[in-house]
């Protein structure tokens, strides 16, 4: 689905992505982990087109879109989401979702006067759609709720519903449980594998929670100091010396 061929990403005299190499397989649910500083939201930043990469490649599928701006890559299919939700606080829950799509024809400003019906008829299919994002998400409760309203977790899940409205072929999630109670990052958690099982969704997600990594994703793939330092399944990561010793700041002895 993705590979990333010794990808660079340097701000000044500091390497932050330095010589990534890595492959994502569709249909997977990939786990980036690393202590702080590693570079991990640095690579995603420079795959989602927030910071062109200094060198390598990125390709998406067979097409190369290294240092493609993030909406031409939403078009393509590759969405990521942040730490930080970065939902419109002043609009419903419903409203945030709809909003997603592109080239709805409510944004020409021609077909508002020519073509009322075209407009009424895609807003009624979005509109249905956002409701079955909702109710799948099992939030259809907090529909007409402003979404500066919701909590750190619901925020997380309408942050997935957007994804959900956007026919994305790839998702980057960023620190997904970050601030999420247990019960919310659960729902988020079989939100996640039903969308990665059923609908054939390819996920990669930076997660510091290890028991959420553990159940989520397969393969692992661990950074340290802008690099791959290796990967694999999560317990092979987990009791690999070099993972301990990177997160410990200390040797292990073998």
């Amino acid at each position: 689905m993705l590979s990333v061929r010794d990808l660079h990403l340097h701000f000044g005299g500091i390497r932050a992505v330095d010589g990534v190499s890595l492959a994502i397989e569709a249909e997977t649910i990939t786990g980036l982990i690393g202590p702080n500083g590693a570079g991990k939201t640095s690579l995603f930043n420079a795959i989602a087109g927030t910071y062109p990469p200094t060198s390598g490649q990125i390709f998406l599928g067979r097409e190369e879109i290294t240092g493609l701006p993030p909406h031409q890559l939403f078009s393509r299919g590759l969405v990521r989401t942040f730490q930080i939700a970065h939902e419109f606080s002043s609009l419903s829950v419903l409203e945030n979702l709809m909003v997603v799509p592109g080239q709805q024809p409510g944004e020409q400003l021609l077909n508002v006067w020519f073509s009322p019906g075209q407009i009424q008829e895609s807003e009624e299919r979005i509109r249905e759609h956002a409701h079955e994002v909702l109710e799948f998400l099992k939030i259809s409760h907090l529909e007409n709720e402003p979404a500066g309203n919701l909590s750190g977790g619901q925020k997380k899940l309408l942050e997935l519903g957007r994804t959900m409205m956007s026919e994305a072929k790839i998702v980057f999630l960023d620190e997904v449980g970050a601030g999420v109670n247990r019960t919310l990052l659960k729902t988020i958690g079989d939100s996640i594998q039903e969308l990665n099982q059923e609908q054939g969704y390819t996920f990669c997600m930076i997660e510091h929670d290890i028991d959420f990594i553990t159940r989520m994703c397969h393969p692992v793939i661990v950074m340290a100091e802008g690099k791959i330092l290796t990967q694999g399944s999560a317990e092979e990561v987990k009791t690999n010396h070099k993972v301990i010793e990177s997160y410990l700041g200390r040797k292990i002895p073998h």
